[in-house]
This record gives structure tokens, sequence and C-alpha cells, in this order.
């Protein structure tokens, strides 16, 4: 399974569509870290830029994000890839915590661009 994170400074980046890179982590069946990859992030917003299409062809699976607006989430769900939102802190930390099963989708959207 390979698990993707919009990062800046090894964080969660609050807003998906910019974030300054992915962090991208391939996790065995036992849910074991193998391998962190980052991908730097395109120019433009996340929900008009082609990352849905690269992240898919690079197998990942699943997005774990703090916000993100609903024409990201919808663009990433289409490429199939699950989106779980509200997440923050360190990376390694939340991908961690997911493996764990402690994270859940928050099921909010942001509204607004900026």
């Amino acid at each position: 399974m390979k698990i993707a994170l919009p990062t800046r400074n090894n964080k969660i980046d609050e807003h998906f569509g910019h974030c300054e890179y992915y962090t991208i982590f391939t996790v065995s069946v036992d849910n074991a870290i193998e391998k962190t990859e980052l991908l730097p992030s395109p120019e433009g917003c996340g929900c008009k830029s082609d990352i849905a299409t690269v992240l898919r062809n690079m197998g990942v699976t699943l997005l774990l994000a703090g916000n993100m607006g609903e024409g990201a989430v919808n663009k990433i769900g289409a490429a199939g890839i699950q989106v779980v939102r509200g997440c923050t802190g360190n990376v390694h930390e939340v991908v961690n915590a997911y493996l764990q099963g402690t994270v859940t989708d928050s099921g909010e959207t942001c509204a607004h661009h900026h």
C-alpha cells in the first residue's frame, strides 16, 4: 500500500493544494513502513493540477490530509484514491497513527480558497 500526505516542514499541510511536497510511504502487508519518498508539489491548486493522476500512477491508494476543498476531494476520489481529512502533525506520526487505526476522516471540506 502507498499512502501520500501533503507536507510542509515534515508536517501535514493544512491546505492540500498549497503543500510544498507530498510524502509518500510504502507500507508492507504487516503495516511496516518500507520506504519513504518525497514528490514535489505541482504548481496550482490541488483540484486544478494533475496530482491525482500522478499519485495514482505511483500506486498511491490513500491520501491523509489536513483540509481540502470539495473539488480536490472529488478529483482524488475519482482517481481511485481514498481521502482521509482532518489529519494534523508530523507526517511520520500521522501515518503510524493511521496504521494503528486511530485516524478517521473528519468529513469536512474547505468551502473557499484564498
